[in-house]
């Protein structure tokens, strides 16, 4: 009975946005990196073959080279600092290469050992966006490293005003950006680790969600992840979502939902499940009842494929939308769930 007036009230949400482009469908050839299965004649083929590669060592692919290079702010009047490091994969676009994160130290007299979170907000989240939750994730005794997405905030080229490069129409450079995302959060989480934290857990929403899972499954520091709103595929997402509706515009008529899905099967958490069940990690799985955003069917094929790899987990499920949770009461339940099981976690 509340479905309508939920679907209704995401729609409105929603439509908020009035800045949405539909871009034209890309192959994204210069993204590939160099000597990338140049010999193949097809643009499609040639995506697919370097796809089969990828997967083939999904783990090298999301790994990182080590850096010392960490420029590390003095504190803010409330305590935060921001701590800036270089991007392992360079980008056409200089700001995008520049990893911007923002630390909010544990409470004092409430540290509980040394316990961290990486954050990684939704997509098109402003610099504040999740500051609220990192501010809570320190109340309760664990330190919270934000970090701002690839083409987000102040990695946004001035083109921009919504952070287009990282889901896209463009097919290759969307696999890239999304790999970037991860490398970056890894190198993030290095950063952690050599101040000290021993106890890190990686908390998304949405687009974070995925690429906090993906970055949960290469990354051997990590010991909780806690989702929130959740789909194995990132194609299906895009195909099915109300907040992407105007990237499936632009692919249409170029590729189908079972090409797309594959396509992009690397930076789809399905890929990457079997990698998680020979892992020890903790896991929270949040969606939302009404969720259009991430329709609701995705969410519970991959509590399903978690059940099925029989990977330990928990499952929340709000009584609300996708654009809905960030709107009170319901932003209020949302972080109590994911605090409370990150403090239990770690």
């Amino acid at each position: 009975m509340l479905s309508p007036f939920f679907h209704r009230w995401e729609r409105r949400l929603a439509d908020v946005s009035k800045d949405r482009v539909v871009r034209p469908f890309e192959w994204g050839l210069d993204w590939l990196p160099s000597g990338s299965n140049g010999h193949q004649p097809d643009p499609q083929a040639r995506v697919q073959a370097y796809v089969h590669d990828v997967l083939r060592d999904a783990h090298a692919w999301f790994t990182p080279p080590a850096t010392s290079e960490y420029d590390v702010s003095a504190p803010a009047a409330d305590g935060s600092s921001i701590v800036r490091f270089p991007s392992a994969l360079t980008t056409p676009h200089p700001e995008n290469n520049v990893v911007t994160t923002r630390l909010f130290p544990a409470a004092s007299g409430r540290t509980g050992g040394r316990r961290a979170v990486l954050v990684m907000a939704q997509w098109n989240a402003d610099d504040q966006g999740h500051v609220g939750l990192c501010r809570l994730l320190a109340r309760f005794g664990m330190s919270a490293l934000r970090l701002s997405l690839p083409y987000h905030d102040t990695r946004m080229p001035p083109e921009l005003t919504r952070a287009d490069y990282i889901v896209s129409a463009n097919v290759v450079r969307t696999l890239e950006v999304c790999r970037q995302a991860v490398l970056d959060a890894r190198r993030a989480i290095a950063w952690l680790s050599s101040q000290g934290y021993d106890r890190i857990g990686i908390l998304g929403t949405s687009l974070g969600s995925c690429l906090s899972m993906l970055t949960a499954c290469h990354e051997p520091l990590i010991r909780a992840q806690a989702l929130n709103h959740i789909s194995p595929y990132f194609g299906d997402v895009v195909w099915h979502g109300l907040s992407t509706r105007h990237v499936r515009q632009g692919l249409e008529g170029h590729v189908s939902l079972d090409d797309l899905r594959q396509l992009w099967l690397p930076i789809s958490p399905q890929a990457h499940l079997d990698t998680l069940k020979a892992r020890d990690v903790k896991s929270l799985l949040v969606y939302a009842r009404y969720d259009l955003t991430f329709p609701v069917h995705l969410s519970r094929d991959l509590v399903k494929g978690f059940r099925d790899r029989r990977i330990p987990h928990k499952v929340s499920v709000l009584p609300c939308g996708h654009y809905s949770t960030g709107v009170a009461p319901f932003k209020f339940m949302d972080g109590a769930l994911l605090t409370r099981f990150l403090h239990a976690a770690l």
